[in-house]
Order: C-alpha cells, then sequence, then structure tokens
C-alpha cells in the first residue's frame, strides 16, 4: 500500500505542518505606524489645557510632536513673571537660547532689555518672555507651518496660566503666527491685535533692529502705543 506524502510526513511526527502568517501589506503596515505614531503624539496633547506649569514644562521639555526634537539641545520654555501683565513672544530659539534654554539672549537679548527700560519695565519683572516655538529650528531657519501648529497649543495654555492684560508680538513670524495672518509687520503695526482675548501690539524683531537702525524710532513708537494701550485697560 503506497503512503501519500501527508502520510509519511505523519509517521515522522512532522505533522501539522504550521505555515506562517501572512505579512501585512507594505500600505497596511504604513497605516497602522502612522495611525500609532498619531496615537502617541495626541494623547499627552489632549490634555494640554488643563496643565499646571510643572506638567506644561514636563511636556514641552520632553515634546516630539515635530521633527525639531531631533535637531535641538534642549526646549526653551520661557521665562520670567508666570503672573505678568506684560507677555513679550517672540519667533523661536536661535542658538544661544537652544544652549542655555533661555528666550533672548546675546545682542537681540539685550536690546530686548533697553526696550523694556525704555517703557518702565524689566526681564522677569511682571513681564514673562516666551517663543511661538519651543524649539530652535536648524540654522535659524524660518519656522514650518506644522512646527507652529504643533507648538501651538503650549503657547495658548501658558496664556491661559499667565493671564496676561498685553502681548507684545515681536518680529513677522510672531505676529503672523498668533494673528494668523500673511501681513507684513509694517501692515500690522500701529493697530490693536486680539490673541485668544488678549489685546496684541506688533512691532519689530530686535534682531532686526540691529540690522536696520532707523526702524528704532518706529519700534519706539510700537512701544509708546503698548504703554499707552496698557494704561487704558
Amino acid at each position: 500500500m503506497s503512503m501519500t506524502r501527508e502520510d509519511m510526513l505523519r509517521e515522522l511526527e512532522l505533522l501539522p505542518v504550521w505555515k506562517l502568517r501572512a505579512e501585512p501589506m507594505p500600505a497596511e503596515k504604513s497605516e497602522k505606524t502612522i495611525n500609532l505614531q498619531t496615537a502617541l503624539v495626541l494623547a499627552p496633547r489632549a490634555s494640554i489645557e488643563t496643565m499646571d506649569w510643572q506638567a506644561l514644562q514636563a511636556c514641552v521639555k520632553d515634546c516630539q510632536a515635530c521633527g525639531l526634537a531631533k535637531t535641538r539641545t534642549q526646549t526653551v520654555f520661557g521665562v520670567g513673571d508666570e503672573n505678568a501683565d506684560w507677555l513679550i513672544i517672540g519667533e523661536a530659539p536661535g542658538a544661544e537660547e537652544d544652549k542655555r534654554g533661555e528666550p533672548f539672549v546675546g545682542r537681540a537679548g539685550k536690546l530686548l532689555d533697553n526696550m523694556l527700560a525704555a517703557i518702565e519695565l524689566k526681564r522677569g519683572e511682571n513681564v514673562y518672555i516666551a517663543n511661538v516655538l519651543k524649539c530652535r529650528p536648524p540654522e535659524n531657519r524660518d519656522p514650518h507651518g506644522e512646527e507652529v501648529i504643533q507648538c501651538d497649543p503650549y503657547l495658548k495654555r501658558q496664556v491661559e496660566l499667565i493671564k496676561p492684560k498685553l502681548i507684545i508680538a515681536l518680529g513677522k513670524f510672531a505676529a503672523q503666527s498668533l494673528l494668523n495672518s500673511d501681513a507684513t509687520v509694517t501692515s500690522m503695526r500701529g493697530k490693536l491685535h486680539h490673541y485668544c482675548g488678549v489685546p496684541v501690539i506688533v512691532t519689530y524683531h530686535p534682531a532686526y533692529l540691529l540690522r536696520n537702525l532707523a526702524d528704532k524710532a518706529k519700534a519706539w513708537d510700537d512701544l509708546c502705543l503698548a504703554k499707552s494701550t496698557m494704561q487704558s485697560l
């Protein structure tokens, strides 16, 4: 009596024959990976609006929401009086800020300090300083739209926790990001805008003023507008 292949395998105790489970199709694997990454990013971010200062700082420190997490030295959360009436918002950390973890240091930082002193303010005293982005873009390039979107919940929560009476937006990208506009600084100056219900005054970034000394007079006008606006609030 002839034996079939199955009979022979059974005699040799090689049955049942185990088959490898089919691998997911590339598209399926890619979709699952994307969904997992999205879940990992969105899970902690969903609770940002309820975080206190300590939790928010920890979340920013460990943030992996965009590609800047791979190139930064450290995040730059912000510095100053957490109950300040004045909130100063710039664009993004530069090289020195990335090293030290503090916004507006170096020449631009010194000029900002002088600008504040001109309207009788001082860093850390009724003033909080932050940036739209919490990580330095490589080579100090302009921020990308996706990076601004990922950082926006952090900035909004900072505003909610500080409860400032007035915001000064320094430079084009800070103003455009806060006000969701593509207008120029020139066209936004001299007007009262709002971000999350808080009045906003737009002026030039200190780094720009270091290269364009003639516009310092315009920046002084903006600071005077900010001061008069604060007094009227």
